[in-house]
């Protein structure tokens, strides 16, 4: 299967599992549980959440994989310059990208998706992680713009 076929049949599980669930956290959960069981090469796939304490700090929320950092400043690191932007970024070598934060020296690409509210304020974004270069691309970005889309809060 193509990833563009996984991608819309995982969008589809999602919809599902998360029809009537009013809870942000746990549409974000599913969302990331489904995603990293049907690409092998996603390492680390979860939510950074904008802290309603701290609004220009993102806090790890759902994930799956290794330890992610705790915190995330607005405009630092893949996370933190997508949240400041508003705009998905793919990341073909993060060790390349100015600022990158290390939460793992394993993560080689990055895409990171902004996920906003019902009112078009970011709530969270979504950061898939692979161990390989050049992971992510168009295909990937569209597909995870859609299913962000579908997780209004």
């Amino acid at each position: 299967m193509d990833k563009a076929a996984v991608y819309a049949r995982v969008a589809k599980e999602i919809a599902a599992v998360n029809d009537g669930e009013t809870s942000a956290i746990a549409r974000y959960a599913t969302a990331c549980c489904l995603l990293n069981e049907a690409f092998p090469q996603f390492y680390w796939t979860g939510f950074y959440l904008v802290d309603p304490l701290k609004p220009k700090e993102l806090v790890v929320g759902p994930y799956q994989g290794t330890l992610g950092c705790l915190r995330i400043p607005f405009g630092r690191g893949v996370c933190g310059t997508v949240a400041a932007s508003g705009e998905t970024a793919v990341v073909d070598d993060v060790h390349a990208f100015p600022g990158h934060i290390a939460c793992d020296s394993k993560t080689s690409s990055e895409i990171v998706v902004p996920v906003f509210d019902g009112v078009g304020n970011l709530a969270a974004v979504l950061d898939i992680d692979s161990t390989e270069p050049s992971t992510f691309g168009a295909v990937d970005q569209a597909a995870l713009e859609a299913i962000c889309k579908t997780l209004l809060t």
